[in-house]
């Protein structure tokens, strides 16, 4: 019966083969599919595929202040986790309208 360390070892070369074998069957799916692509002039838009994302959806788009701390110039955008001058600001009694730009 083989070891633990010789099941794991086993494990971690069959993993590797696996992601070896999906990633040479991804190139050549992705060659056929261009290969038909230019046999029929086919374009993205004749297979419905969007290529464009709408200009809020980016990823690392910027989105507006909607709150700064006038004292420090600190701002936030409203999203994610309330800041921590905001969240020491509100404990102390003001009000998140006082920082709304």
């Amino acid at each position: 019966m083989p070891s633990l360390k010789e099941l794991l070892a086993q494990k971690e070369a069959l993993d590797r083969e696996i992601e070896n074998t999906k990633k040479l069957a991804r190139s050549e799916a992705i060659a056929k599919v261009r290969d038909l692509m230019v046999e029929f002039g086919l374009t993205s838009k004749d297979l419905g595929t969007k290529t464009r994302m709408k200009r809020s959806a980016r990823p690392g788009a910027k989105v507006p202040v909607k709150y700064r701390n006038a004292a420090t110039g600190d701002a936030w955008s409203g999203r994610g986790l309330r800041p921590n001058w905001l969240k020491a600001a509100l404990a102390a009694g003001r009000k998140i309208d006082d920082f709304a730009v």
